[in-house]
């Protein structure tokens, strides 16, 4: 720091130079209001406060999701601003769309501002492709974190996540029940931790419940976006392939199936039964209200952020997976095999 910056400093915030080399040095002797001072007067200068000032906010979470277009991110989000509101910190959003920043140019703003940790909500965690040694820096940075949706043995956190496994049993249990055997199963990318636990899940579940062999359940599967679209045309292939009833692997993939049947001239339950996964807010005022495996958003949510606190706090929480229990909601959208199918 130059002589010249001091005076610069000093005449801005209308304290000596002395002052003002006492703040930067961490010295005792000043009041926390002149402190405040002098550092906002090197904030409007423009000049870095030294590493040592760059204090972590005790109030801000880092809270990153995927696009808010499917209803399950901002159901979980609502749920997190909450619990972290009672606890007295506030949550800073940060979306990923495509074409928008990256999951580390967020992370990168996020640290950079301070914030006392970071939710991960369905991010590069639950990709199997990305580099997870993304998560070791960001340990090594002493940020904490916690994941949701999505398990690495390679990362070393908290993760919060649904039975997806026993979630398929359950969508997979109550078709069969209702006599469908021809069951599809439309689900988004292969290479998503939860994508690949449902699909053994389904595997299971059809395996020991109607006979099938794992080659046969794998005509049955099919790879798509998590979107409308992508379940209107996961769904038309598998109508093409006789099921009768199809699983989807979120609500939003479930009304692109609905749409995809209709588009046939055939009625939902009637001919074919849909089943979503989610229960998103308003899915069960759709038409027919939508059958489908609700996730414990409110649960989920509340322990991410205990855990999280937790870690903040110095406090360190088993790095481990905790699982939560699905349940299925039954509603208008699967019915009784058709006869004769």
């Amino acid at each position: 720091m130059t002589t010249a910056r001091l005076s610069d400093i000093a005449a801005q915030a209308g304290v000596s130079e002395a002052t003002v080399s006492r703040v930067l040095n961490g010295k005792a002797g000043v009041s926390a209001t002149t402190r405040q001072t002098v550092l906002a007067a090197l904030d409007v200068l423009g000049y870095e406060r030294p590493t040592r000032l760059r204090q972590r906010s005790a109030g801000l979470i880092g809270l990153i999701t995927p696009e808010l277009s499917n209803p399950i991110f901002p159901a979980l989000a609502q749920v997190i601003e909450q619990v972290l509101s009672r606890h007295g910190f506030t949550p800073v959003l940060c979306t990923q769309t495509p074409g928008g920043a990256t999951e580390d140019e967020l992370v990168e703003m996020l640290v950079e501002r301070g914030v006392a940790g970071i939710v991960f909500v369905s991010g590069l965690h639950a990709d199997t492709s990305a580099d997870h040694d993304r998560y070791a820096r960001l340990t090594g940075r002493q940020v904490p974190f916690v994941l949701i949706n999505g398990y690495s043995e390679r990362i070393d956190a908290p993760f919060i996540s649904p039975d997806d496994r026993t979630a398929m049993w359950m969508a997979v249990q109550h078709l069969v029940g209702l006599g469908h055997e021809r069951i599809g199963l439309a689900i988004g990318p292969r290479r998503y931790v939860p994508v690949l636990r449902k699909i053994e899940g389904f595997t299971a579940a059809v395996g020991e419940l109607l006979g099938s062999t794992p080659e046969q359940v794998q005509e049955l599967i099919q790879h798509t976006l998590f979107s409308v679209e992508g379940g209107d045309a996961a769904a038309g292939a598998l109508l093409d392939k006789g099921c009768t009833a199809i699983v989807c692997g979120s609500d939003m993939m479930a009304l692109g199936a609905i749409r995809a049947v209709r588009r046939r001239g055939l009625a939902v339950p009637q001919d074919i039964s849909v089943v979503g996964f989610d229960d998103s807010p308003l899915i069960a005022f759709t038409e027919p209200p939508l059958t489908t495996i609700r996730q414990p958003v409110e649960a989920m949510a509340t322990a991410a952020v205990d855990a999280l606190l937790e870690e903040v706090g110095g406090n360190a929480t088993q790095r481990v997976e905790f699982m939560f229990q699905p349940e299925l909601v039954m509603r208008g959208s699967t019915g009784a095999a058709a006869g004769g199918r």
